[in-house]
């Protein structure tokens, strides 16, 4: 039968027995002894096997699934498990996890008693989008002695796609809306200037900007009275995401072109919220997706789709494109956040042209990758004189990509330099501040 199987403790008591034989050619009194326990194992071996093979479906059960995983994010599974019989069960569970999560070892044991329902969770951390195959659910079951185990098979094959962070989304969301702005990360910007639309006109309340007080209405109600203005809606917002090789990067398991899906995926969700436009382009040494900004109910559904289906590139981005697609596809002025990355100043110079450019027709915003790893080791405390030369080295890096942001800068690019952890935090911070400014 192909789904019984030996355990190990069998093979132990086998050893623990082929010993006493052994010793019994000196030991002439313990070769009765060792026929009576073959005889006493023997018999336990077939009435397990009775046991365990008596019913034909000893378990039910099921693999609970999310409809999608969410990409970097701990995504919930839950095992069920039913025993239909009225003996107890040791289980030792084995599921086949996508060949993706690099999982070779996911096993677990317990017990389960007559008719009883048990369940267990675990959680599974994907690093990259696609789809994932979850295999069988393997249960061996065993009893008494544990000699004998019978793989129970209760949970078909299972597909689901992993999709950009749509935990993280939601949790940003919450962060960026909430009505009292306390959550960490997200700033409380304070509004500068009128460059936004007359909304109503209610009493003063103590910490309003004495700059908006209608006299006029004052005069009238004999009390203070103040213009109040919601910010300019309907302005288009790109997240234009870089797929060449300089976005492949890893970092805390995760890829910057990633990084960069799950930013843009939670930013056009709040520039959803905030009644603006979000669209979508992405490039390297061609085209890939483009999605012109708008802001319609299935405008994060398309965005979402199209993040889904991303993939690097081997070459080099193509700037000199990337200002044909800016100039030619975006209809006017719009907020372009470019997620790249340069390595060198050298790479910055070749392209600022280009960039320059884009952000004469646009209000462009660069986003930079620190190299955290870089970074974490010219902190060290440095042992040896290699390890002195190698921090002077790493110094000198990350000094460069300071001085990128600068040069940046200099002609009126905005620029954001962020850890790759937080660069959603960062990119929705930009964009209120933007907002906030009457820039956009």
């Amino acid at each position: 039968m192909s789904s019984i199987y030996l355990s190990n403790r069998f093979f132990l008591a086998l050893g623990m027995l082929a010993g006493m034989f052994a010793l019994s050619f000196s030991l002439t009194f313990l070769f009765p002894v060792a026929v009576g326990i073959s005889f006493i194992l023997l018999g336990f071996l077939v009435a397990e096997i009775y046991f365990v093979f008596r019913q034909k479906n000893p378990l039910d059960g099921k693999r609970s699934l999310p409809n999608i995983l969410s990409l970097s994010d701990p995504n919930t599974v839950t095992l069920t498990m039913h025993n239909n019989t009225n003996q107890s069960f040791r289980l030792q569970v084995i599921d086949e996890l996508p060949a993706e999560l690099e999982v070779r070892d996911f096993s677990f044991d317990t017990e389960i008693h007559g008719q009883e329902n048990i369940q267990h969770r675990y959680r599974v951390h994907p690093f990259s989008r696609g789809k994932y195959q979850f295999g069988h659910l393997n249960c061996f079951i065993s009893t008494l002695l544990h000699f004998v185990q019978r793989r129970v098979q209760i949970a078909q094959p299972q597909t689901v796609p992993v999709y950009p962070s749509i935990i993280q989304m939601k949790e940003l969301e919450l962060k960026t809306l909430a009505s009292i702005a306390i959550a960490p990360g997200i700033k409380k910007l304070r509004r500068i200037g009128h460059s936004y639309e007359f909304e109503q006109i209610k009493t003063y309340q103590r910490g309003d900007d004495i700059r908006s007080i209608n006299w006029k209405a004052s005069s009238k109600r004999n009390e203070l009275m103040i213009n109040q203005y919601e910010d300019e809606r309907s302005q288009q917002i790109y997240c234009i995401i870089d797929k060449s090789r300089v976005m492949r990067m890893p970092f805390a398991g995760l890829t910057l072109m990633d990084y960069a899906i799950n930013t843009s995926l939670a930013l056009s969700n709040i520039i959803l919220k905030k009644h603006d436009k979000p669209g979508l382009i992405t490039f390297s040494d061609k085209l890939g997706s483009l999605i012109p900004a708008a802001q319609h109910n299935r405008q994060l559904q398309k965005i979402l789709n199209a993040l889904y289906s991303e993939k690097a590139r081997e070459g080099e981005a193509n700037y000199d494109l990337l200002h044909y697609a800016t100039r030619k596809l975006i209809n006017g002025r719009s907020m372009i956040l470019l997620f790249t990355n340069f390595e060198s100043k050298f790479a910055l110079e070749r392209v600022l042209p280009t960039l320059r450019k884009v952000n004469k027709n646009h209000l462009l915003v660069v986003v930079l990758f620190v190299n955290t790893e870089i970074e974490d080791f010219a902190q060290k405390t440095p042992k040896t004189t290699e390890d002195l030369y190698r921090q002077t080295t790493a110094e000198k890096f990350l000094y460069e990509k300071k001085r990128m942001t600068h040069r940046l800068r200099q002609y009126g690019i905005q620029t954001i330099m962020t850890r790759p952890e937080d660069l959603s935090i960062n990119s929705i911070n930009k964009y209120l501040e933007l907002k906030s400014k009457g820039m956009i």
